[in-house]
């Protein structure tokens, strides 16, 4: 019998392989090496994510009514008997309360879209710290950004779909901020409403952008985003053996592919886990949207929570200069445009073209594959830190109301507090990672020209005490010093010698003074030279070392051999 199956599944392999050449692929891909390191189980945390998600919004999708048509709730909870409410918001309750095991759907659902826009932020961050956007990956990492951004849009747009207090309050401050932008701003916000806000026609446009629109293009650019990493052999962390022309890792069949699918399940578990114990958007606390009332403590998921911020932390005025004109009949809300629009553009902006702004500041153009430790790069790991408090503080901004309420404080001073702190927190997180950076760069210089601390007190023949170092083996030197030592670029005079100034001067005097930015306070790797000369120096203690453990040999076989005695007797 088992000879007949193998016969008739190595036929059927052999018939699909002679008319796709599919044989091909997977010898290739059974060769293709992946490095195994935790960190790289974000990016695969992120798409097995986006598989609940699509797993459960099918399921969510045949019960959810995307119409704004006004009805009377009629179902079994108490609390909402008689409210007027849109049928997207009844169909929820529906959902929730009377399908069988709808509202653990809804709540894995939600926590799997919290969880993949988590996984990509946390992946960019690994990848932008450890340096794997470098050449030839630019383009991947663009991919990725897109990603995050498209992340954003599907979380923004299925937030909405329920039609609660909560998520209208949110819808209406998108009006806001899209009227904000001039001339074009009030036409693109009569455009997505049908009409003057809340409009009929929002939330069937929702719905079809969040089940169709959007998972297409991530479903899309996920496939980009795998078929570059195939392309470009997959980054590595340093290590022996481990070169910028090769990869040392486990091949993709069947070990990669094993440890993958079991992960897995361990994502879809607790993903499950959390749906299960822990209530996420219970939108029959909120009630249907109603444009007029506006509760306390409402913000949106978190990683739209950082606008809010930056909506409540910027004023209507400074100084007596205020931030809302009138021009040629316009009104020019800068209090909603620079915090909502603007600022979030330049971080976006900043954040999509880095690869090419390092790359441009640097000078380093060449491929890397071997991923750098981010001590070794303080001025970009110091960027990142900036970046990331920044972000912080606007999260904590858009949270002002619960956090003076929760520890008594004054909502106004807390808000002063975080004016002040946007400023001043970001430019010393950045001060403050690139020296403890550096610092750590010092000790790796220290350990590999001196080795580790033994603990151990030698007693020279000259009354002198040392301490014995241990060395570093191969390997360990090896991490400490394989990076690359970049100076600043020196910039040419501005006159050449016949007196003619030289052509975009300026401009490569603000590219000196970038790369100055980057490379004029650094720690220089151990130099061979150094490394030799720095052993040569430590013969002498070795040697002393080596007649220190001689003598304590002798004393300690001296005493085992007068406890010998004393037992006989």
């Amino acid at each position: 019998m088992g000879t007949k199956l193998n016969k008739a599944a190595s036929g059927t392999a052999n018939y699909v392989d002679e008319r796709t050449g599919i044989g091909a692929l997977v010898k290739f891909l059974s060769r293709k090496l992946f490095p195994d390191h935790w960190s790289f189980m974000l990016g695969e945390v992120a798409l097995y994510s986006f598989i609940v998600l699509l797993l459960t919004g099918v399921f969510l999708t045949a019960y959810f009514v995307p119409s704004m048509d006004i009805v009377t709730y009629e179902g079994p909870l108490a609390t909402m008997q008689g409210v007027e409410m849109s049928k997207a918001f009844e169909s929820t309750l529906w959902t929730s309360f009377e399908v069988p095991g709808g509202l653990l759907i809804r709540q894995i659902h939600h926590w799997a879209a919290l969880m993949f826009t988590a996984a990509i932020m946390i992946h960019m961050a690994r990848v932008f710290f450890t340096g794997a956007f470098r050449k030839p990956r630019e383009i991947n990492w663009l991919v990725g950004f897109t990603l995050m951004i498209m992340s954003l849009a599907a979380g923004f747009t299925g937030y909405s779909l329920p039609d609660d207090v909560l998520s209208g309050n949110g819808l209406r401050i998108i009006d806001g901020v899209i009227k904000s932008i001039p001339i074009i701003g009030s036409y693109i916000s009569y455009w997505l409403f049908g009409g003057e806000f809340p409009g009929e026609v929002l939330i069937p446009r929702l719905f079809t952008a969040h089940v169709l629109l959007v998972p297409g293009l991530i479903l899309g650019l996920v496939a980009v985003h795998l078929f570059l990493v195939f392309l470009h052999k997959h980054t590595q962390y340093p290590g022996g053996g481990r070169t910028h022309k090769n990869v040392v890792g486990l091949p993709l069949f069947p070990v990669y592919t094993a440890k993958a699918g079991g992960f897995f399940f361990v994502v879809f578990g607790i993903i499950a886990l959390l749906g299960a114990l822990f209530t996420i958007n219970p939108v029959w606390n909120y009630g249907p949207y109603d444009p007029s009332p506006v509760s306390a403590g409402t913000q949106p998921d978190w990683y739209i929570l950082f606008v809010d911020g930056a909506l409540r932390l910027m004023p209507g005025w400074l100084g007596g200069f205020p931030f809302e004109w009138e021009i040629w009949g316009w009104t020019l809300s800068l209090n909603i445009l620079i915090p909502a629009v603007i600022m979030p553009g330049l971080l976006f902006g900043f954040m999509a073209l880095y690869p090419w702004i390092e790359a441009w500041a640097t000078g380093d153009r060449g491929e890397k594959h071997v991923l750098d430790r981010p001590r070794n790069a303080p001025v970009r790991t110091g960027i990142g830190v900036a970046v990331i408090s920044f972000y912080l503080i606007l999260v904590l901004e858009g949270s002002n109301d619960i956090i003076a309420n929760l520890f008594h404080l004054s909502l106004n001073d807390l808000t002063y507090t975080f004016r002040i702190a946007i400023f001043v927190v970001p430019p010393l997180a950045f001060w403050i990672t690139k020296r403890i950076a550096m610092g750590l760069q010092r000790k790796d210089r220290e350990l590999v020209l001196h080795g580790h601390e033994s603990g151990r007190i030698v007693r020279h023949e000259s009354g002198e005490y040392v301490e014995v170092h241990t060395p570093l083996d191969d390997q360990e030197r090896w991490l400490r010093v394989n990076y690359d030592n970049i100076a600043p670029m020196e910039l040419e005079p501005q006159y050449n010698e016949e007196g003619v100034a030289r052509p975009g001067y300026k401009w490569e005097s603000f590219k000196a003074r970038l790369s100055r930015f980057y490379f004029e306070d650094r720690v220089e790797p151990v130099t061979p030279a150094e490394l030799a000369a720095a052993q040569h120096h430590g013969h002498g203690a070795e040697e002393h070392d080596s007649d220190g453990h001689a003598e304590a040999t002798e004393a300690d076989a001296a005493l085992d051999a007068e406890l010998a005695e004393l037992k006989k007797d």
